[in-house]
């Protein structure tokens, strides 16, 4: 394949990918908080589970 066709091919998709990606990006405006809700609660589901998982250091008491 000829590199400039192998470029223009690229240039192609990534145009593609950006169109979609600003459809998504306008369809997920409508669902923002919900959507804004969801990341925080993950969030602070993944703050609990590193608390929960972080290792238990002894101090010592002379």
């Amino acid at each position: 394949m000829h590199p400039e066709t192998h470029l223009a091919l690229h240039h192609v998709r990534a145009v593609e990918l950006r169109a979609e990606a600003d459809a998504y990006r306008l369809a997920a405006a409508a669902r923002r908080p919900r959507d804004l809700r969801t990341r925080l609660g993950w969030t602070l589901v993944e703050v609990g589970l590193r608390l929960a998982a972080a290792p238990k250091t002894a101090v010592a008491v002379p």
